[in-house]
């Protein structure tokens, strides 16, 4: 009696664990992160910034819902694409991580390294507006919701590493950011890497 109620158990564990992978969000195979402008993981990983917790040795594993702006992660958690573990990316830290220079109407290549491509439905890259609070985390009435570029990708597979020609906005001054989302074809998810820039 007592083996087949130890049988019966553990058919009910397996079933139990069968039903929570069946019905778990697909997470992407791909990873990466942004190099131009360096994003604030890549800057945590190579150590130029301090008191980064775990991001620093999973910069590339910054990925959350997909589907902005419409959805994705929520305002304030941007940065970190909603993980806890990566709650150090959102923290403007009084403005001292390092920025890009850019200026607005310069040509500027933004560039990703993928630690393992995946198909993909496309890049997007959003910049904060004139005005916005620079001392709060990111959110979306922070960015301009339309994206300044976005390069499509129709499921294919990208290379290890990445350039996307573009122009940078005009219109600003001083201390912004640049959202970029890089968008999985075939699971839920997105790759999400904020970088600060300097006009």
């Amino acid at each position: 009696m007592l083996r087949k109620r130890r049988l019966s158990l553990a058919g009910i564990a397996v079933g139990a664990l069968a039903l929570t992978v069946s019905t778990s969000v697909p997470l992407a195979y791909g990873h990466g992160w942004t190099n131009s402008p360096v994003s604030r993981a890549k800057l945590c990983q190579q150590g130029a910034v301090q008191n980064c917790g775990a991001i620093q040795w999973e910069p590339q594993s910054v990925e959350g819902p997909k589907g902005f702006p419409a959805a994705g992660p929520a305002d304030g958690v941007l940065c970190s694409a909603g993980l806890s573990q990566f709650h150090e990316l959102d923290d403007q830290r009084g403005g001292a991580w390092p920025a890009t220079q850019l200026q607005g109407g310069q040509a500027f290549t933004f560039t990703w390294h993928l630690t393992a491509p995946h198909s993909t439905a496309d890049f997007s890259y959003y910049i904060t507006k004139q005005g916005w609070n620079p001392s709060q985390p990111l959110t979306r009435s922070a960015l301009e919701l339309t994206p300044f570029l976005t390069v499509k990708m129709n499921g294919s597979r990208p290379a290890n590493d990445v350039s996307h020609p573009g122009t940078i906005p005009g219109g600003r001054s001083g201390r912004h950011m640049v959202l970029a989302v890089w968008t999985i074809a075939d699971t839920a998810n997105a790759f999400y890497q904020c970088s600060d820039v300097n006009f």
